[in-house]
This record gives structure tokens, C-alpha cells and sequence, in this order.
């Protein structure tokens, strides 16, 4: 092996339009080192096994989950049943889900329907297996609690690498300028949420892998866009307040389109893309809804 490499393995779902260019496992190796981070789901882990023996993994030392929701651990147990060594990094507060992910497997189900019936099982991790540890191993590779997007949330930093998970929302590929939206559901907290963004600026990194989706070169821009995004969007909502229940989704898009330049981009998104993109904020609008509702009280 020449020197480090860094491969983005993507994890689509066929069988969902727009579920493409969206979810992905990222597989870091070099002499001494192997981990991949956030495996997926469970319906996607032939695929990924596939794409690891095309590129000769034969032993992974960590696998790294940035949170445990189902398309992002949700085929953790599987992969680890070709790979005996790998220890799986995880939230303290995400551990005991994955070693019996029955309640997650039903929230998962209550919140996501049939979507998560295409995402497929979470099997159980082994707890021998799983665990968090602040600094992982001796090549500098560390993890940080980042509480925001998931109460269980976690970065990894190695170098001037960061993976990022959610910690700074959702990002796709434009042709010009820069498509981000905050990944907020409920429970949001925009304190919380803006801290652990604050701190992975504080850490300076200068490239970032977002979850959903892609790897930047400018991180430290992409973070304070994302810390600025969750305060614009919490002030869109509260000036809509009063709007009609039904109407609210429809005028916080607008709203959002003439008011963040990073969200106005979403006109440049390809049709299905931007399907499952306006299906999304929904989720985000929710959670800040609920946020606003329960500050002003």
C-alpha cells in the first residue's frame, strides 16, 4: 500500500426514487489502520460486502458509527460477521440499542413506515463487540460526542479529517454554490445542536465527510454555514407561526427559498433528488416546530 486511502462506497436504494448519491459507508485504511465508517442498512450490506472484497479489505480494526439510526447502523451486526476483529465504535447512550435493538427497530418502523421495511432488520450487535472510546487505538483517530441531530451522536476526527455524520445536516452535489439542510428532527435542541457544531470548529479540520452526503475540502465554511442555518430556519418558523397547519410545509419552502442562499440551491437538484429532499424537511420543519412551540411556552 502506497499511503493512506479513502474510499466513499455508495450504499443506494434502489427501489426508492432519489434514494441515490445519499447514503454511504466510507472505508479509511492504511499500514497500520482499517475502519469504515457508518455500514448502513441492513438491506444495503450485500452490496457493501461486495465493494469491500473488490477492494481487498481483509481486515477491519474499527467499524465507527456516527449514530445509530437504522440507515446508518442498521447492518452493523451483519458486516461484522465477515470481519471477526472489527470493534464497533458508538455513543455511550447508543450502545445498549444496538445490543438489543428491538425498541429501536420498532421506533424506527413508527417513524419511517414502509421506508424502513426497505431498509431492512437491525440485528443486534454482540456487547463484547461495541463500545466508546475517546481516542481509538494509538493512530491519533479520535471521537467526540455531538449531540444535535441524535442525543446519540458522534464525529470522528483523524488529522485533518472529519466525519462528520449529520453533526452539520445534509449536503448534495450542485452545479453552483453550496446545497445544505439542517437534519433536525424531533427532539431538537438548537443550543445543543449549535454547541456540537461549535465544537468540531474549534478542532479545525480542514476536509469533512458528511453522512448525506459527499466529502468537502472546505470544512471549517460547510460548519459555520450549517451553525448559521439552524438559526435562519429557527427564525423562518417563528415568523410562521399563525400559518394554517396544512399550509405550513408549503410556505416554510418558500420561505426557506427566499431567505438561505445554501437551501435556495435546492432549484439546481435533479427531479428526484429534490422529491426526497422536500420529503425530508418536513422532518427538519417538525422538529424545529416542536423546539419553537415549546420555548415560547
Amino acid at each position: 500500500m502506497a499511503g493512506p486511502e479513502l474510499h466513499c462506497i455508495d450504499l443506494d436504494l434502489m427501489n426508492r426514487p432519489g434514494f441515490r448519491r445519499f447514503m454511504s459507508a466510507w472505508l479509511y485504511r492504511d499500514r497500520d489502520l482499517a475502519f469504515l465508517v457508518d455500514p448502513g442498512p441492513l438491506a444495503t450490506t450485500p452490496h457493501l460486502l461486495a465493494e469491500l472484497r473488490r477492494l481487498a479489505v481483509d481486515r477491519l480494526d474499527y467499524i465507527l458509527l456516527t449514530h445509530i439510526h437504522i440507515d446508518h447502523a442498521g447492518g452493523t451486526a451483519a458486516v461484522l460477521e465477515h470481519y471477526p476483529d472489527a470493534r464497533v465504535i458508538c455513543h455511550p447512550d447508543g450502545i445498549r440499542h444496538l445490543v438489543d435493538p428491538a425498541r429501536l427497530w420498532q421506533g424506527s418502523r413508527s417513524v419511517l413506515g414502509t421506508l424502513a421495511d426497505d431498509y431492512g432488520e437491525i440485528l443486534p450487535v454482540a456487547a463484547g463487540r461495541i463500545a466508546f472510546a475517546a481516542e481509538i487505538g494509538t493512530s491519533g483517530l479520535r471521537a467526540f460526542l455531538t449531540p444535535g441531530h441524535a442525543p446519540h451522536h458522534c464525529c470522528y476526527l483523524l488529522g485533518d479529517l472529519l466525519f462528520a455524520g449529520e453533526v452539520a445536516g445534509v449536503r448534495c452535489d450542485v452545479a453552483n454554490g453550496i446545497y445544505l439542510r439542517p437534519a433536525t428532527p424531533p427532539k431538537f435542541l438548537l443550543d445543543v445542536a449549535r454547541t456540537s457544531i461549535e465544537q468540531m470548529l474549534a478542532l479545525e479540520p480542514r476536509r469533512m465527510v458528511f453522512a448525506h452526503y459527499g466529502l468537502v475540502a472546505t470544512a471549517m465554511d460547510h460548519l459555520r454555514i450549517a451553525r448559521d442555518q439552524l438559526g435562519l430556519w429557527v427564525d423562518g418558523v417563528r415568523c410562521l407561526q399563525g400559518t394554517a397547519a396544512d399550509d405550513l410545509d408549503t410556505a416554510f419552502f418558500h420561505w426557506l427559498l427566499d431567505h438561505d442562499p445554501n437551501f435556495g440551491t435546492f432549484v439546481q437538484l435533479p427531479p428526484d433528488i429534490r422529491a426526497r429532499e422536500r420529503q425530508f424537511l418536513g422532518n427538519s420543519l417538525r422538529g424545529m416546530q416542536e423546539y419553537v412551540t415549546t420555548t415560547a411556552s
